[in-house]
């Protein structure tokens, strides 16, 4: 497919099972509902193109999906970490390297995050990462072909849940651990009741060739043993930073729903990869033993390779100083998002009553005046009031993730009062609340992630059945029907 025809691609990141979209907006009335044009809005004639390209994880499929917005018509399932009879993949011996593994030929897996590279802050239509959410792996799938071009594996990695996320250059993507595990590179059994002194967290910093798109694990940071749930890079005057949402921070390893929500914060944890990179390049780092598997797709052979790589190049904050913060935030922080200015951080407390957004501004202010409450694990702890621009009060229950649009304001999914609440940043006043049908999860704004948002519907993703039931809200103060 032409580069001209994909120029303008939905980011959907979100582990889902794609069927088609479904417009969905609360009628006025009952003859806004008998008679409104929904169908012919989302109707799009033979030989024209859609609007966007909506790109969508597959979950438990493995796979990644393209659809068309409006028209919701399905373009492409494009296999990625499972097999897929149609197209021989996984089955063919030229595509069976693609599902190696340091463990061996593994052909499932859950692709749950989408990002897709970016030139200047911008989506640029060159390639599309996606995560394996069990087996740790990245996928980069090139948008040329929309094929599955590269499989790195991430070693000292469990649950690689928060990734592949982007810097606003595509200088790296970024992969953090959900689960923290014994740096023994499997050489020894550690006893699961030593979890607090043994195990560890990392979050790899994987960077991407500005021409071919091509992968590599430039190194890794090693951290306490918590869980790390989501990120998102900085933007603009924030660009060089990297931010991620940190639960069990008790460091629990049994009855979790209990044991690791006791504390009132956890972390928004900021870290400055410029900083990382300086240290790497002054020897800071530690070759590590490892084995992970990387595999790629030669689209003139047809033939993919793979091979087993054998260290990492590892950073202990420790010996780092100056490169890892840590921001308190309110109970279970799932989503980080950064607004398109890079100014604001938005943390979503799964348990918390309120929305916490901190800014980059006052970020640096603390840090340059040390206004610490102390430190976690060595790693200095900011004082809360002192990062925050700020609170939503009462938005909903169960916040989750926060797209943004091009006028300052913020949507954010709730997947207990299931519903999208629109508010705006400057001053955190809730300015809208769109209730859906089912337990929201992800949802996407067309360009949301971005410097420039340029997207006219929210979309949002059922959190329980991993389905994509969407509902489109026009990004405007009132809600119409479609």
């Amino acid at each position: 497919m032409k580069q001209s025809e994909i120029k303008n691609v939905l980011l959907a990141s979100a582990a889902v099972i794609t069927i088609a979209v479904m417009p969905s907006c609360k009628p006025k009335n009952v003859s806004t509902a008998t008679s409104g044009d929904a169908a012919q809005k989302a109707y799009v004639a033979p030989g024209k193109y859609d609007e966007f390209y909506n790109i969508v994880s597959g979950g438990f499929s493995g796979q990644m999906s393209i659809y068309g917005l409006p028209s919701g018509r399905l373009f492409r399932v494009i296999p990625v970490f499972s097999v897929d009879p149609e197209k021989g993949y996984g089955y063919s011996e030229e595509s069976k390297a693609m599902l190696n593994t340091s463990h061996g030929f593994v052909p499932w897996d859950d692709l749950h995050h989408i990002s897709l590279s970016e030139t200047d802050g911008i989506h640029d239509g060159r390639w599309a990462f996606g995560n394996a959410n069990n087996t740790p792996r990245i996928a980069r799938i090139d948008l040329k072909t929309f094929r599955t071009a590269e499989i790195i594996e991430i070693p000292n990695s469990a649950g690689n849940h928060s990734s592949p996320f982007i810097t606003e250059n595509s200088e790296y993507v970024v992969a953090g651990t959900r689960f923290s595990v014994p740096m023994t590179n499997g050489t020894t059994d550690v006893p699961i009741n030593t979890y607090k002194e043994n195990f560890k967290g990392t979050v790899s910093f994987i960077n991407v060739d500005k021409e071919s798109g091509k992968m590599g694990i430039a190194f890794q940071i090693l951290l306490p043993g918590v869980d790390f749930d989501l990120s998102r890079a900085g933007k603009g005057k924030s660009h060089g930073w990297f931010f991620f949402s940190c639960y069990n921070s008790e460091r629990a390893n049994t009855l979790l729903e209990v044991n690791a929500s006791k504390f009132d914060k956890d972390f928004i944890m900021a870290v400055n990869w410029k900083k990382a990179e300086e240290y790497v390049k002054a020897g800071k780092g530690v070759k590590k033993s490892v084995s992970y598997a990387h595999n790629t797709f030669d689209d003139k052979t047809h033939t993919a390779t793979s091979t087993i790589e054998k260290e990492v190049i590892m950073l202990d904050p420790k010996d780092c100083p100056d490169m890892v913060y840590l921001m308190p935030c309110p109970k279970s922080p799932h989503g980080c998002d950064t607004d398109p200015t890079g100014e604001y951080i938005v943390g979503s407390g799964k348990l918390a009553a309120v929305i916490p957004v901190f800014s980059f501004t006052k970020m640096q202010e603390a840090i340059n005046a040390k206004n610490f409450e102390g430190d976690y694990d060595g790693l200095p702890v900011l004082k809360y009031d002192a990062v925050l621009h700020g609170e939503v009060k009462k938005p909903g229950l169960g916040p989750l993730h926060t797209e943004f649009d091009a006028n300052g304001n913020a949507y954010t999914s709730f997947f207990v009062s299931s519903e999208i609440v629109k508010w705006r940043l400057s001053d955190l006043s809730v300015l809208d609340r769109v209730p859906t049908y089912y337990s929201v999860g992800h949802l996407c704004v067309p360009g949301g992630p971005t410097k420039k948002p340029w997207g006219k519907y929210v979309i949002a993703y059922n959190k329980i059945t991993k389905i994509v039931i969407c509902q489109q809200v026009r990004v405007d103060t009132e809600c119409t029907a479609l």
